[in-house]
């Protein structure tokens, strides 16, 4: 199907963008601690393939994946990464911040769980303004359902019936800590008791699953301009922060990530996959050259651009 080609086009070149940066890591050309979304692309190409250029999405500090799946520039981000002037932000605000209004990606944090209630405000805001069709979309980690402002969020947003997708990318950790060490709460329960409709999908390889599924909350939202929750389960290949493998941790299983591998068509459909290949790299050797040609700030940069 041509949808699911263009899925996998977009998951691999977001794929392939990381995997750069894991190439240049040990460099240090990248000026910046980064939070891989390796595993996870196909949350974000199914999800933003429903957005409008007027939808935004808050993004969390994991957030290649979205930033790249709704349309940010590549060159800015690599120039961003490298802390270079030529950044989305003149390189002061490196992965965890990325910020890209023009499109609809609005700012990142690494606070955890702090946009939630940005996006939640935003919503708000719409619905003052009475726009119509418009939806907000709050990122954020199974680990954010911890934090406090979180059910704040929830209960706002219910009270006051404004269009956001609660969307969460569940990987079954917080940094090293799995879910059972952290959350007595049953998620079904919780939302049941502030009437939000709550969807869920495990198979969050499937790119077509997720865009199936994502279409079904997105129009949702859209056309009772309420919230509505996406959960579905991924997994992160990568090591919380950082481009390497970290399973001599003990905090998770080789061998259940590699169940998971084996069901991943990015990593199955390899071969089929080739095509994709020269023109995503051929876009990333591009980006690369706008980034290292881009100059470094100076001490007259420093203090432009903060209030």
């Amino acid at each position: 199907m041509l949808a699911t080609r263009r899925l996998l086009y977009e998951a691999l070149r977001i794929r392939m963008v990381e995997e750069k940066i894991i190439e240049l890591y040990p460099s240090d050309q990248i000026q910046s601690p980064v939070h891989l979304s390796i595993g996870q692309e196909a949350v974000a190409v199914g999800v933003c393939v429903h957005l409008l250029p007027t939808d935004w999405v808050f993004i969390n500090y994991r957030g290649h994946a979205f930033y790249l799946a709704k349309g940010g520039p590549l060159p800015e981000f690599f120039a961003e990464l490298m802390g270079k002037v030529g950044g989305l932000s003149k390189g002061k605000a490196g992965s965890m911040h990325l910020a890209d209004p023009e499109h609809g990606i609005i700012g990142a944090s690494a606070v955890v769980a702090s946009t939630i209630s940005h996006a939640v405000g935003a919503a708000l805001a719409s619905k003052i303004k009475g726009e119509q069709d418009r939806v907000f979309v709050a990122n954020f980690g199974d680990g954010a359902m911890e934090q406090g402002v979180f059910y704040e969020s929830l209960n706002f947003a219910a009270l006051h019936e404004v269009p956001i997708l609660f969307l969460c990318e569940d990987n079954g950790l917080a940094v090293h800590t799995s879910h059972h060490e952290r959350q007595a709460f049953k998620l079904d329960k919780l939302l049941e008791s502030f009437a939000i409709p709550y969807l869920q999908l495990d198979e969050g390889y499937d790119p077509e699953k997720v865009q199936e599924i994502a279409k079904k909350a997105i129009d949702q939202v859209r056309h009772q301009q309420k919230p509505v929750f996406l959960k579905i389960t991924t997994a992160r290949y990568r090591e919380h922060v950082g481009p390497g493998e970290d399973f001599q941790a003990g905090y998770r299983s080789e061998e259940l990530m590699n169940i998971w591998k084996s069901k991943d068509p990015l990593l199955n459909e390899e071969v089929a996959l080739d095509v994709f290949r020269d023109q995503i790299a051929a876009e990333i050797d591009e980006a690369l050259r706008f980034a290292h040609g881009s100059p470094v700030p100076t001490i007259n940069d420093l203090l432009t651009d903060v209030i």
